[in-house]
């Protein structure tokens, strides 16, 4: 089964529309499925700074509050370069550049599903169009 972005269920769908409204970068959704992994998906994504990190979390953890999905867990410290979301099937990590590239979880996950979202077009008022890696 190829992932797609109209097979992405509505609260992973919210999370990276909130990342991308505070301009989150290289945003990737990661389905885990089948993997013996602990959660159902990744979201993985970058921030430019440790502010903008904190930010991205915050409004993901806003929109999906307002889906009725409750916050297990935040890690990470503000002002940290990584910090994470676990929402139990869903887990957010929003990275500062050099925090991705050092831990380097699509590596370590490349045998996922992948997804990957554009970045919106200034003025366009869309969410970035996926594109499936299957």
């Amino acid at each position: 089964m190829t992932l797609s972005k109209d097979s992405i269920p509505p609260n992973v769908r919210a999370a990276v529309d909130a990342a991308q409204e505070k301009q989150a970068a290289e945003v990737v959704l990661l389905d885990l499925a089948g993997l013996g992994a602990f959660t159902d998906y990744f979201i993985i994504c970058t921030g430019f700074s440790a502010r903008q990190v904190e930010a991205i979390c915050d409004e993901i953890e806003k929109r999906l509050g307002q889906c009725a999905v409750c916050l297990w867990h935040r890690g990470g410290k503000p002002g940290g370069e990584w910090m994470l979301l676990d929402f139990g099937s869903l887990i957010v990590h929003v990275f500062t550049e050099y925090a991705r590239r050092f831990y380097d979880l699509e590596r370590l996950w490349r045998a996922a599903r992948r997804v990957e979202f554009e970045e919106p077009r200034e003025g366009s008022g869309m969410s970035g169009a996926a594109e499936a890696e299957g």
